[in-house]
C-alpha cells in the first residue's frame, strides 16, 4: 500500500514539476516576443524619409501612396527587421519575386540587383536600415499588385473587359503576413482555383518547351484528309505531337492509323472545342502545328484575366457563367455544375460585352422589340422589296415601334431570360437550333441564345412548387407574354478565357474569336 501511495506521490510530483515547467516556458516565450516588439516599437524613422528614399528609386514612385498609408498606420516603425535582423517573410519574398515566371509574369524586377546584395547580408544580422526597409515594402507592393491584381483598370477595360475588378487590401495582407509568414504560400485565398490550375498547365508546357516542344506535321496538299485505317508517314509524327500533349498515353510510333490514335485525335479536339470527328483533316493539322511558345502565351494570358476576377464570385450561393469564346453556359449552386449548355455569341461586328449583372425575371412567351439598328438595317430594307414582309415574319407596329409577337417564329424563341443593362444583352430561345451544331457559334447581334432554355428555366424555378416543368412547358407555349419576377436574383457573368483548365488538369484551348488576346499579350509583355 506504501509502495502504492509512494508512486503516486512520485507521479505527483513530476506533473507538478511539468506544469511548472511549461509554464515557465510560455513565459519566457511571452517575454521574448515583449522584447521584440518594444525593440520595434522604439525603433522609428523620418516620415520625410519616403519623399526621400523615392528620389533615389524612381521606379518605385508608383507605390508612394500605399507606403506612405502604410508607415502611417505603423507610426513609421520598422516592419521588416526583428531583434535578429530581417525577418523571415523578407525571405520569402525574395523566393517568391525571383520565381515570377511561375505566375507568369514577364516583367523585370525594380532594382533586383539591389535586391540580391541585400540579401547575400542576411546572415549579417542588419540593423535597421530606413532604405532596405522602404524597399522591402515597395517589393512586396510590387509583388502583390502583379500577382494579385494584375494591371490596372483602364488596361483591362481597353481589353474590353467590364467586370468590376476586385480591390486588393494590400496593407491589411501584408500585416497577415508579417504575422505569419507561411500563408503566402497558401493564395489560394486571394485569386480565384482557375489560377492555380493554369499555373499548373504553364509549368507542363514550359516544360514541353524545355525539352524542344513538338516538331513541325507536314501537311501533304495531295490529301484532304485521313481516317481510321490509312496509313502514312504524318501518321506517326500525329501520334507523337499527340503523346508530347498527353492526348494519348503511348506513341508505338506506328504509321497505321489505328484506333489508339482516335482516341487521341477525339481527346484533341474535345479540348480545342471542335466538332466530334476522327477525320483528321488539313486544318486539324495547321491546329496541332500552333507552336508550344503560342500556347504559352494564351495560358498567361488567361492567368492575367483571373487576377481580375474576385475571389468570391465562384463563392456564390447560385452563379451563371458564360464563356464566351468556349460557347458554353454553366448554371453553379453551391459551386457545383447543375446545368451545361451550348450558346449562340455575338458575331464579330456585333460582339458580346464582357461585363456582369444579376438576372432579375423570366420572360415567358416574349415579344421581340426588334432594336433600331436592325430595323434600319435588315427589315426596313426587307419590307421595301416585300410588301407582305411584316405579315411573313409575325411583326406589328405598336407605339411606333416594331415588334415580333409571340410563338414559335418569334427571333427570341419561347422563353428569355433578363438581368437588365446599359448594353441591352440578355439570353433567350431560339428557333434557329441548327446553329448549336456548328463549330463556331457567332451569330447573333450580341445577346446570347440557349441551346437549353426550358432545362435553365426549370433548375432556376426548382425550389418553386407553383413553376412545375409542365407548368414552364405551358407558359413557354401559351402565345400570351408572361413576366415572372425572380425571388432570388442570380448573379450573370460574361466572360473571356481561351484557356480553361479542369481540376484533373485537362486543359482546354478556344479560338479567340474577338481577337482580344494578342491586345492583353502586348500590354502584359512590353512591361
Amino acid at each position: 500500500m506504501r509502495k502504492i501511495n509512494a508512486s503516486k506521490s512520485i507521479v505527483s510530483l513530476l506533473f507538478i514539476i511539468l506544469l511548472f515547467s511549461c509554464r515557465n516556458k510560455n513565459e519566457e516565450s511571452q517575454l521574448i516576443k515583449k522584447e521584440i516588439t518594444t525593440e520595434q516599437e522604439k525603433t522609428t524613422f523620418d516620415s520625410t524619409a519616403v519623399n526621400t528614399f523615392l528620389e533615389t528609386y524612381p521606379l518605385l514612385k508608383k507605390y508612394e501612396a500605399d507606403l506612405k498609408k502604410l508607415y502611417q498606420k505603423h507610426q513609421y516603425h520598422y516592419i521588416w527587421f526583428d531583434k535578429e535582423g530581417i525577418n523571415e517573410f523578407a525571405n520569402l519574398l525574395y523566393d517568391k519575386i525571383n520565381n515570377l515566371d511561375e505566375e507568369g509574369i514577364q516583367m523585370n524586377v525594380p532594382y533586383q540587383e539591389k535586391l540580391e546584395e541585400i540579401h547575400n547580408n542576411f546572415d549579417k544580422k542588419l540593423k535597421p536600415s530606413t532604405e532596405t526597409e522602404l524597399l522591402y515594402s515597395a517589393w512586396y507592393l510590387f509583388y502583390a499588385t502583379n500577382v494579385y491584381h494584375g494591371l490596372d483598370s483602364e488596361k483591362s477595360a481597353a481589353t474590353e473587359w467590364h467586370i468590376p475588378r476586385k480591390k486588393m487590401p494590400y496593407i491589411s495582407y501584408l500585416d497577415s503576413l508579417l504575422t505569419n509568414p507561411s500563408l503566402i504560400n497558401k493564395e489560394e485565398k486571394k485569386l480565384i482555383s482557375q489560377y492555380f490550375l493554369l499555373k499548373k498547365a504553364l509549368q507542363k508546357y514550359r516544360k514541353i518547351e524545355k525539352a524542344g516542344g513538338w516538331k513541325n506535321i507536314s501537311i501533304d496538299t495531295a490529301v484532304n484528309a485521313y481516317k481510321i485505317g490509312d496509313s502514312a508517314t504524318v501518321i506517326a509524327q500525329i501520334r507523337e505531337r499527340l503523346f508530347l500533349s498527353e492526348d494519348i498515353q503511348n506513341n508505338s510510333g506506328s504509321a497505321i492509323y489505328d484506333k489508339e490514335l482516335s482516341k487521341g485525335i477525339l481527346n484533341y479536339k474535345s479540348r480545342r472545342g471542335m466538332l466530334s470527328s476522327s477525320i483528321i483533316s488539313k486544318s486539324l493539322l495547321e491546329d496541332l502545328n500552333i507552336p508550344v511558345s503560342e500556347r504559352i502565351k494564351t495560358i498567361i494570358v488567361n492567368m492575367e484575366r483571373c487576377r481580375w476576377v474576385s475571389e468570391d464570385i465562384p463563392k456564390s450561393k447560385e452563379l451563371i457563367a458564360i464563356n464566351i469564346p468556349s460557347f458554353q453556359l454553366s448554371y453553379f449552386k453551391n459551386q457545383e455544375v447543375v446545368l451545361r449548355s451550348k450558346v449562340v455569341v455575338g458575331k464579330t461586328m456585333n460582339k458580346t460585352v464582357i461585363f456582369s449583372a444579376p438576372m432579375k425575371y423570366i420572360v415567358f412567351s416574349p415579344y421581340w422589340n426588334v432594336p433600331n439598328s436592325i430595323l434600319k438595317n435588315e427589315i426596313l430594307p426587307g419590307i421595301a422589296q416585300n410588301e407582305n414582309y411584316l405579315a411573313e415574319h409575325d411583326m406589328e407596329w405598336n407605339e411606333g415601334k416594331l415588334r415580333q409577337r409571340p410563338g414559335p417564329k418569334n427571333s427570341l424563341g419561347l422563353i428569355k431570360f433578363l438581368f437588365p443593362n446599359s448594353n441591352d444583352i440578355y439570353l433567350h430561345d431560339t428557333p434557329s437550333k441548327s446553329l448549336f451544331e456548328r463549330e463556331t457559334r457567332a451569330f447573333s447581334h450580341g445577346c446570347i441564345r440557349v441551346a437549353k432554355p426550358k432545362e435553365l428555366a426549370i433548375e432556376i424555378l426548382k425550389d418553386d412548387p407553383k413553376w412545375t416543368p409542365e407548368k414552364i412547358e405551358e407558359a413557354m407555349n401559351s402565345g400570351k407574354e408572361n413576366w415572372y419576377t425572380l425571388k432570388n436574383k442570380i448573379p450573370v457573368y460574361i466572360g473571356y478565357f481561351t484557356a480553361w483548365a479542369d481540376n484533373d488538369g485537362t486543359i482546354h484551348f478556344y479560338n479567340d474569336i474577338y481577337k482580344r488576346d494578342e491586345l492583353l499579350a502586348n500590354l502584359l509583355f512590353q512591361q
